[in-house]
């Protein structure tokens, strides 16, 4: 690919910018050298691409890039709403890339913790097709006391939510103390995990996605991103066992 190409798609300027950027020699390859307007660029050649620099930086990670980004609350997956977005989280140019990098599902304002954006539109649909039924983990703050057969119903797979008429996919609970807990989804209904407690008689107060298949935040700091490797990518389809049950959490229980 040509690197004025390249340049422009990741987001760095229109193609006039970054002519200009380049007859200036503010882009430079592994030995220092300013790179020119007809320099082309190997993308599976992931050193040469590594040591290529604009304006003394890194550059940016090269189309199929998945970031990881522990979302926080307040902030929407929409890139229209006139409220903060999460793309305000990343590098202002990373907006302007083609293809355009797009959030895996979707947190709504409310709902913090982990979130996928990539630009690989194929990997996209294959992470949130239904059939897939990859696993997303929530951890839940309630209004109200747990009553202790919450899990058992989370379980059944006959639990409806108000509104719909088809019964909702088996889920797994875990409670965490009596207003604390873990539920994993194989499936993903519009603001499905507060609905399904209010099923219940019950209402979240905070919510938080901790883990994606066997893909979880590790450590990444609220408000931060990371690109994702090869390897933690394939953790997304990865399932664990699904957990459930209240032993130990609630006053009563065992």
């Amino acid at each position: 690919m040509k690197l004025l190409k390249l340049l422009a798609n990741l987001g760095y300027g229109s193609r006039r910018e970054v002519t200009q950027m380049l007859k200036n020699g503010w882009v430079t390859g592994a030995d220092g050298r300013a790179l020119g307007l007809d320099e082309t660029i190997d993308l599976a050649d992931a050193v040469a691409c590594a040591a290529i620099r604009v304006d003394d930086e890194a550059l940016d990670p090269l189309p199929g890039v998945v970031l990881m980004l522990n979302k926080p609350v307040g902030y929407t997956c929409s890139t229209r709403d006139q409220v903060r977005l999460v793309y305000e989280l990343l590098p202002p140019r990373f907006r302007q890339r083609k293809p355009v990098l797009s959030t895996v599902g979707r947190l709504d304002r409310d709902t913090a913790g982990l979130l996928l954006l990539t630009d690989d539109g194929l990997l996209l649909h294959r992470i949130i097709a239904p059939k897939a039924r990859v696993q997303k983990v929530y951890e839940a703050e309630l209004g109200m006391d747990l009553r202790g057969d919450e899990a058992a119903l989370f379980a059944a797979g006959t639990l409806l939510l108000e509104g719909e008429d088809a019964p909702l996919a088996p889920a797994g609970l875990v409670a965490l103390g009596p207003r604390r807990a873990r539920v994993t989804l194989s499936e993903g209904r519009y603001h499905q995990v507060r609905r399904m407690f209010a099923a219940v008689g019950n209402h979240v107060v905070a919510l938080r996605r901790v883990a994606l298949g066997g893909l979880t935040l590790d450590g990444l700091v609220e408000g931060e991103w990371r690109v994702l490797n090869a390897r933690e990518v394939a953790q997304v389809f990865s399932a664990p066992q699904m957990e459930t049950g209240m032993e130990g959490a609630l006053p009563g229980l065992p």
